[in-house]
């Protein structure tokens, strides 16, 4: 979905020279990574999509936002999609290395998924070395919002990350007839409904947070112990 303005005066690529490469077929070409105005782009990108959302937001914001030119961000990313896709894609990595140190060294199923859930927090509360603003596209640029062109590409980033505590749920001792999957879209749907209603300097730190629901889900679902 491409907003009106967001392809005026759109330079011709090929004219700026080298330092683009392509990444691969159906993926947009752009800057190496060590560009040193390609994360503050990023950074500038994410807080514009976190706090506009993607239909409401044109390269002109971000452009503002950043102190470039609307050319100077075309030469990154072709259009805004393809902007949206790399803050996204960042996001999931942030997201997915916070998830995998969260739980390593644990080995009871209802302490890794603790450990899950606070980590996701953090990340959704902005509480990570990335800040909110990553995060919080997570919570304001949904499925629906996804441009055509990136749908299936931003729905598997969101699907993977997601997989993650598909597998975790999987392994809980549950009582027979526990739906797991409504389990975890319910868990997964509340976790992201957090950041609406959560209050840094409130009662209730991401930890407790994450402990509580868990404990509310062990309470109502674990199945009881052999032989009892």
């Amino acid at each position: 979905m491409t907003m009106a303005g967001d392809g005026a005066g759109m330079p011709n690529r090929a004219a700026l020279g080298g330092g683009v490469r392509a990444e691969g077929a159906g993926l947009p070409a752009r800057v190496p990574r060590a560009h040193n105005r390609h994360a503050a782009l990023l950074a500038a990108a994410a807080s514009v999509f976190r706090d506009q959302g993607y239909g409401l937001t044109t390269v002109r914001d971000i452009a503002l936002a950043t102190g470039m030119t609307a050319g100077a961000i075309y030469y990154h990313y072709p259009s805004k999609a393809d902007l949206l896709r790399a803050v996204y894609e960042d996001a999931v990595r942030e997201a997915n290395a916070a998830f995998e140190a969260a739980v390593a060294g644990a080995a009871d199923p209802w302490e890794r998924l603790e450990r899950a859930v606070a980590a996701h927090l953090e990340i959704m509360l902005g509480r990570t070395q990335g800040g909110p603003a990553f995060a919080g596209v997570f919570v304001k640029v949904q499925p629906h919002d996804f441009p055509p062109e990136h749908h299936a590409a931003l729905t598997a980033l969101r699907n993977g990350y997601e997989a993650r505590f598909r597998a975790l749920i999987e392994t809980l001792p549950l009582r027979r007839g526990v739906d797991r999957s409504l389990l975890r879209l319910h868990l997964v749907g509340s976790l992201n409904h957090v950041p609406i209603w959560y209050r840094p300097q409130g009662r209730l730190a991401p930890a407790t947070i994450a402990r509580r629901i868990v404990g509310m889900l062990r309470a109502g679902g674990e199945a009881a112990p052999a032989g009892a």
